[in-house]
């Protein structure tokens, strides 16, 4: 029997965390990693570079590394001297072999084989573009790192130079994929990038695999504030002209008084499930009672191991339902 082929969307430590829990199951994972990102150490080396950003890059290869214990500390690893003070380890090294090789996404391939990587980090583009925003005013403002902090409410995103295309390998790992999971990170600068290279919103409407949105826990300051669940699917919706979601995997879990002062001090709160809202827009709501943890400082997390149970038990529901229709039919 062939793995089941799964394909991660997003960026930020939410993907890596997500990729680090399908590690345990006979899955076939590849992380579409977003690459617009231009603060601290990414945004010094891809403005000095010109490449495409290699912080989310750089977590999700170390999550998926079989060296992963010794790699996450090498990676992470940032120099404190002179020029290179600042610089994480894994950045230098994509930086290093994409100017050995002159192709961002080979250098990623390549670098994945020397760190034993289990499965296939993709970049969303090969370009390095920035990423803008049309907020509610009709102002737009430019770069990842500055959208959040106008705290306007976001209208729409998009890449410059718009006519930035995906990597083939991202729009194949989609078009293949017996389910596609976007999420958790943040809605407009971590998800919604990714799918703005042209070719991928129409790989993503026309592929056959079931889609799956991990919900964040909390708002988010600067992008989501007051955002209900189906407000973050009808947000993704509009960027790609149509529903495309079959499962939300929600939190439904109180926990108001465990949570730290920081989230009220920033505007953030516990993500509503409106659940009549996500049924109506054809989206299935799933939840689970360990699904979130909040620990003793009162930060909220996903349970990594719950969420990569709860997509493995999507894919075998789904493609055992996909093969009962095809020997039917057979019959």
């Amino acid at each position: 029997m062939n793995k089941i082929k799964v394909t991660l969307v997003g960026g930020g430590t939410g993907l890596s965390v997500l990729a680090r829990g399908l590690r345990q199951y006979p899955v076939e994972v590849s992380a579409i990693v977003s690459v617009a990102d231009d603060g601290g150490s990414t945004g010094i080396i891809r403005d000095q570079i010109d490449m495409p950003a290699p912080g989310d890059i750089r977590n999700v290869m170390s999550a998926l590394s079989d060296v992963e214990s010794k790699l996450e500390s090498l990676f992470n690893y940032r120099f404190k001297k002179e020029e290179i003070s600042g610089h994480a380890l894994g950045n230098l090294m994509l930086a290093a072999m994409y100017d050995m090789t002159g192709d961002f996404a080979l250098a990623v391939e390549e670098l994945s084989v020397i760190l034993n990587v289990r499965g296939t980090v993709i970049p969303s583009t090969n370009f390095s573009p920035k990423l803008a925003a049309r907020m509610e005013d009709d102002s737009i403002i430019i770069g990842e790192s500055y959208i959040p902090s106008v705290h306007q409410k976001i209208s729409e995103v998009f890449l410059l130079p718009k006519d930035t295309i995906a990597t083939p390998e991202a729009v194949q790992a989609i078009e293949e994929a017996d389910i596609i999971v976007l999420g958790p990170g943040s809605l407009y600068t971590s998800i919604i990038p990714n799918l703005l290279p042209s070719g991928m919103k129409e790989a993503l409407i026309g592929s056959e695999g079931t889609k799956v949105y991990v919900s964040n826990i909390m708002t988010q300051a600067g992008e989501t504030i007051d955002y209900t669940a189906s407000d973050h699917l009808q947000a993704i919706n509009r960027h790609m002209g149509r529903n495309i979601f079959d499962y939300i995997i929600q939190n439904e879990k109180s926990m108001i008084p465990n949570l730290s002062g920081y989230y009220k001090e920033k505007g953030m709160s516990v993500v509503t499930s409106d659940k009549k809202a996500l049924e109506d827009m054809g989206v299935s709501v799933l939840t689970h009672e360990s699904l979130v943890s909040v620990d003793g400082g009162g930060a909220v997390r996903h349970n990594n191991d719950v969420i990569a149970e709860m997509i493995y038990d999507i894919a075998l529901s789904e493609i055992s339902t996909l093969q009962y229709r095809i020997n039917k039919e057979q019959s």
